[in-house]
């Protein structure tokens, strides 16, 4: 039995169970995948913490105008003068910038807070960071304080740094291998639910007023409350009881819950066979990951992967949409509704690739992902160029602008953080996740501050800079990244294997015990329950 099998299975008495199926599942067995339970805690995690990302990234645009006259108020009522135009723009930019920087924070800070929470209990404390943002945004003007609102997009971005790690690895943990991809892409939809929900409520006939933008922020609160109340009910990641509380029990009703089945026999045996190669796990330092050299690869795909997730040049995207539009020749009147059209279409094509990515795979979805968008990245830069030449060149850079969006979330948008809950062992992921987190935020923070620069002397050709990123990300991914859709931890550190040059302690571990079977030595003892092989691990 594969041991990434266990991933997210809990554990119980070791039963004969005749009759199993084999790996050829019928179309009703693998719906069966699909429990109650799996469904409410991924949408639930999801709601409470991808969506609050997505959302922080588009509200702030809508209200922009009516956030600088507030800063231009509350300046003047200090001082007795206006602002200066430099420093409201200063102001502006770490009120954007200072999101990203709260993100790589609560990266930083998701490691230990997991170890002593649990990833359900993380998600659940994070709630914390996003009411106390909300709060302090959805009043700052009324305190007339305009350093609440920057503080709060700073609490909300260690929010959105633990939630980015937290989340997919609870979800990698609790799905099946045969529908991990399309449970994971649920961090991605609602990323881009999150996005479009921003851009629908900060619309003029809804919140996006003078007088109504503060609730804006306040609605925050809402999906925090709403995850706050549901996820503790539901179990925490089985892998996680088993591996690092040694609580069996407590795996053994975990995965039944999530499976949605008493029977889970074959499961645990699964189980059981991982405990037995890992029994002295520990959890894995970040720096030891790094020089770890039978993950050097996965390591530095993940790098990769996250680096081009963020440098690929939708947040620029995001973050200027509105002044992109404007140069594309769109009334003002009309842009908060063409970015409305954007959203829309993200959050379409991130559900298209929840539905197809257990079917073509995770290779193709990325690389051809990153492929059209330096197409469309191209593309775009030429109708930019035109964009006189003719009046519905604009309306082309519009459908250029909604192909990238579309082809960024196929795949790059959401498969990334699906990799590296694959690639790395129960012990090693919350480096992993770690590590691609901080290049996440990090490239996030990079895009944000040099995009405007960029820009500038770049002109219409500024694009050509992502293409590149993309072209080069897609290059790479094609010769090294292999297809790891359906497979264990130990097929794919296998695929990896001969790039790396090293072998995992485990396979050597397994090598040895097939040793023994051939020369008629005696197999491992087998046992109903883990306690000859659980209290041998160190986390």
């Amino acid at each position: 039995m594969d041991p990434r099998e266990l991933s997210l299975a809990p554990l119980t008495h070791v039963t004969s169970c005749p009759g199993l199926p084999g790996p050829g599942l019928n179309q009703r067995e693998k719906r069966k995948d699909w429990s109650c339970s799996l469904l409410v805690a991924s949408l639930v995690g999801a709601f409470g913490s991808s969506f609050l990302y997505g959302y922080n990234l588009s509200v702030v645009n809508a209200p922009a105008p009516y956030i600088k006259a507030f800063y231009n108020e509350s300046w003047q009522r200090r001082h007795g003068h206006p602002i200066d135009p430099d420093t409201l723009t200063l102001l502006w930019s770490v009120t954007v910038s200072i999101f990203a920087i709260g993100g790589l924070v609560g990266t930083l800070m998701v490691k230990m807070i997991g170890k002593v929470l649990g990833r359900k209990y993380t998600l659940l404390a994070n709630n914390g960071f996003a009411i106390s943002a909300a709060l302090l945004m959805a009043c700052s003007l009324q305190a007339g304080a305009f350093e609440m609102l920057i503080v709060g997009r700073l609490l909300m971005g260690i929010d959105g740094g633990i939630a980015l790690s937290a989340l997919p690895m609870y979800l990698n943990e609790i799905s099946p291998k045969e529908i991990r991809g399309s449970l994971g892409q649920v961090t991605a939809i609602f990323i881009c639910i999150g996005v479009f929900t921003g851009q629908l409520l900060g619309l003029p006939e809804l919140l996006g007023k003078e007088s109504t933008w503060p609730y804006l922020f306040g609605v925050i609160t809402i999906p925090a409350f709403v995850q706050l109340v549901s996820l503790p009910f539901l179990p925490d990641s089985p892998r996680y009881l088993l591996f690092e509380k040694h609580d069996e029990a407590g795996a053994i009703k975990a995965f039944q819950t999530f499976l949605g089945k008493a029977d889970i026999s074959r499961e645990m045996e699964a189980v059981l066979a991982e405990s037995r190669v890992h029994r002295n796990i520990r959890l894995v330092p970040f720096l030891e990951l790094l020089r770890a050299p039978f993950v050097r690869w996965q390591v530095i795909t993940v790098i990769i992967t996250m680096a081009c997730y963020q440098l690929c040049g939708l947040n620029a995207i995001w973050f200027y949409t509105n002044s992109i539009f404007g140069n594309a020749g769109i009334p003002p009147a009309k842009i908060p509704y063409i970015t409305l059209s954007t959203g829309g279409i993200e959050t379409l094509a991130a559900i298209f690739s929840g539905l197809v990515i257990e079917h073509l795979g995770r290779r193709p979805l990325l690389i051809g992902g990153f492929g059209l968008m330096a197409l469309f990245f191209g593309t775009l830069t030429i109708t930019l160029i035109l964009q006189d030449r003719a009046p519905w060149v604009p309306y082309l850079s519009i459908l250029c602008i909604l192909a990238i969006i579309a082809s960024f979330c196929i795949g790059p948008g959401g498969i990334p953080f699906i990799l590296t809950g694959e690639f790395f062992q129960q012990a090693q992921q919350p480096a992993a996740f770690l590590i691609a987190g901080t290049v996440n935020w990090l490239s996030n923070f990079a895009v944000g501050l040099l995009f405007p620069f960029i820009q500038k002397s770049l002109d219409t050709y500024c694009f050509l800079v992502f293409a590149t990123i993309c072209i080069t990300g897609a290059v790479y991914l094609y010769f090294v990244l292999p297809e790891t859709k359906n497979k264990t931890h130990a097929e794919i550190s296998q695929a990896f294997a001969k790039r790396n040059k090293a072998h995992p302690p485990e396979e050597k571990i397994d090598s040895a015990v097939t040793d023994d079977k051939m020369n008629g030595g005696p197999e491992p003892e087998s046992s109903s329950t883990l306690d000859n092989h659980v209290p041998n691990k160190v986390i």
